[in-house]
């Protein structure tokens, strides 16, 4: 449609050395990267997409020091992990609204690569923004971004920007 704001989809995450609600270093960059190279002074011609991941534990449990006596302590920890990715997206969203670009968030749970490609098939995005995470140039064609990437291109013909 003539008139649409482009949609750029940007997967992000917390911080892994600060945790919630702090976003990783490639989260903020693929932001930063997207405002200053795509977006620019164009801000009503775009509309920011932000998809943050929840990753279950290995186990199933995140905290191994707490106590769990019924199944209301279990509604309390699924609660708890859904407030700390909504604090992480308020972050995205509140950059957004300081700029003035349009922008929608949400959490999904599971393997990000599977939630990533099942979000970009539902969403239709024009673009997906990927962090580079803060890898040098070899260490970024490591197999996972390689089967993400694979899977969007073939699968969904995605065009992908890679910030690094």
């Amino acid at each position: 449609m003539e008139g649409e704001p482009t949609r750029l989809m940007i997967a992000v995450n917390e911080s892994t050395i600060k945790g919630y609600p702090h976003p990783s270093i490639s989260s903020k960059g693929a932001l930063d990267w997207t405002l200053q190279k795509i977006v620019r002074s164009n801000t009503s011609g775009f509309k920011i997409l932000f998809l943050h991941v929840q990753v279950p534990d290995e186990d199933g449990f995140d905290d191994m020091d707490s106590l769990y006596a019924s199944p209301e302590d279990f509604k309390s920890m699924k609660y708890r992990d859904r407030a700390r990715g909504l604090h992480l997206l308020e972050y995205f969203v509140n950059r957004c609204h300081e700029i003035g670009v349009a922008c929608e968030a949400w959490i999904k749970r599971g393997d990000p690569k599977e939630q990533i490609c099942y979000e970009v098939q539902r969403v239709h995005p024009d673009f997906l923004v990927t962090g580079s995470r803060g890898l040098g140039p070899f260490q970024r064609g490591m197999p996972g971004i390689k089967v993400l990437a694979l899977l969007l291109i073939l699968n969904l013909k995605l065009e992908i920007w890679n910030t690094g």
